[in-house]
């Protein structure tokens, strides 16, 4: 499997953030090649984002923009690679969630990478409890593979 991260906004832990997708990809065993988009922003893009397709006028710390509804549904474009969908992280709610959960930006910005790329995998923490528990226990074995453990 290939992976291409196309970064946007600036390199803020870009290189954390792409070990974190890769891993997430990984540990759910895509074996496909397949393309992800990270938007780095701040407060107010965010905000605009969030309120223009979701409705919800506030900031938040990540968005995640799958391209299918599911991982059964994953398919390869013609160049021979899946574009899984697109990713914005907000880099001063990851500081303050940092400093609140008292452990690194480093560790945040890869916990809200992984969260992300299992949305763009087709889990939903929202949709009742069991799933909730699956998509956060899956994403606490990802970041411990990574070394970054609360």
């Amino acid at each position: 499997m290939r992976v291409q991260i196309d970064i946007y906004g600036g390199d803020w832990q870009s290189e954390t953030i792409k070990r974190a997708v890769r891993a997430a990809l990984e540990s759910e065993k895509v074996d496909c090649d397949c393309t992800v988009e990270v938007v780095i922003s701040d407060e107010d893009e965010i905000r605009r984002i969030n309120n223009e397709n979701r409705g919800i006028d506030s900031v938040t710390d990540v968005l995640s923009f799958p391209m299918f509804a599911s991982r059964k549904e994953i398919r390869a474009d013609e160049s021979g690679s899946a574009f899984l969908g697109s990713m914005v992280i907000c880099r001063e709610r990851a500081r303050e969630q940092a400093a609140q959960y008292g452990h690194s930006v480093e560790r945040e910005a890869a916990f809200l990478a992984v969260h992300s790329t299992l949305h763009l995998l087709g889990y939903d923490h929202e949709t009742g409890k069991e799933d909730e528990q699956e998509m956060f226990s899956k994403q606490e074995a990802v970041l411990e593979t990574m070394g970054l453990t609360r």
